[in-house]
């Protein structure tokens, strides 16, 4: 049960901030959560979190996924590298930053007492 964002046009640090809200939470509070973020990757990060969702009603046959936990990791991805013309005829590097994402859903694991 995972979905896989390659090369999101964001860097890692603004994304990784995003996943830090809705790490551990369950799929349910996850979607309100990036409902009602207002940061440019909530919605990006929304579509591929109903996507795992969808990988796993479909693919693995699971009918109530609104109690799964969310682990998500924002990684860094390829950094497109251009240039920008200064004085002099120099040139000055420019790094536009992609992120990988990844969302996994977990079953959430009951511990029993007294054993």
């Amino acid at each position: 049960m995972k979905a896989v964002l390659s090369n999101y046009r964001q860097a890692p640090r603004k994304t990784s901030l995003i996943a830090g809200l809705i790490r551990g939470k369950s799929v349910k509070q996850s979607k309100i959560i990036l409902g009602n973020l207002i940061k440019r990757g909530a919605n990006p990060v929304l579509k591929l979190l109903n996507s795992a969702v969808s990988n796993a009603k479909v693919n693995d046959k699971v009918t109530n996924v609104d109690d799964y936990l969310v682990s998500i990791t924002a990684n860094k991805g390829k950094v497109l590298k251009r240039s920008r013309p200064r004085a002099m005829g120099r040139a000055f590097p420019i790094h536009k930053h992609t992120s990988h994402i990844v969302i996994e859903l977990k079953e959430k694991v009951i511990k029993e007492k007294g054993k």
